[in-house]
């Protein structure tokens, strides 16, 4: 019995609850909210990444998108340096590569890897290289220089998907 939200040992009924939570994460249990918020963020990651495709492979075959989306997968980044949550990391060699389309006037066509499997090779080994051999050395923060580590391991990722088709 309680009055005014008091409980019988005299102390508020509010801290009851929040005591058993903290013992309960104290002993490790994993909670459903925790899991439901880590399949969400895998989702919305996987989103990203095909998002990121159809911004330079929107014409490619089905096998090309297969191979990006294992590729992203098993490094945990794609080809655009789009993150999960949307917002981009860096500018990525993929991207370059649609910046140099607009700026050649292709509006119509911002598709990198083309349509077809020697296309999207052709296209992932430049931006490979692009990426190993820079034009002019910028200084980066370490944020960027981790993520085009990712970005590199990415198209190897994605390249020896490609050459297995």
């Amino acid at each position: 019995m309680s009055i005014n939200g008091i409980g019988a040992a005299g102390f508020p009924i509010e801290r009851y609850p929040a005591r058993k939570a903290g013992k309960s994460a104290e002993c490790g249990t994993v909670g459903f909210m925790d899991i439901a918020a880590e399949k969400a963020a895998q989702d919305k990651a996987a989103n990203q990444d095909e998002k990121a495709f159809e911004m330079v492979g929107s014409n490619a075959p089905q096998g090309v998108k297969d191979a990006w989306m294992d590729a992203a997968k098993e490094v945990n980044a794609n080809g655009l340096g789009i993150r999960g949550n949307g917002m981009m990391s860096h500018i990525s060699q993929m991207m370059v590569q649609r910046l140099n389309k607009m700026l050649k006037g292709e509006t119509g066509n911002f598709d990198v890897l083309g349509n077809t499997v020697e296309s999207a090779i052709q296209a992932t080994k430049q931006a490979l290289y692009d990426l190993e051999h820079p034009v002019v050395y910028t200084p980066r923060s370490i944020e960027v220089q981790q993520a085009r580590i990712k970005e590199g391991e990415f198209y190897k990722a994605f390249l020896e998907k490609l050459e297995q088709l």
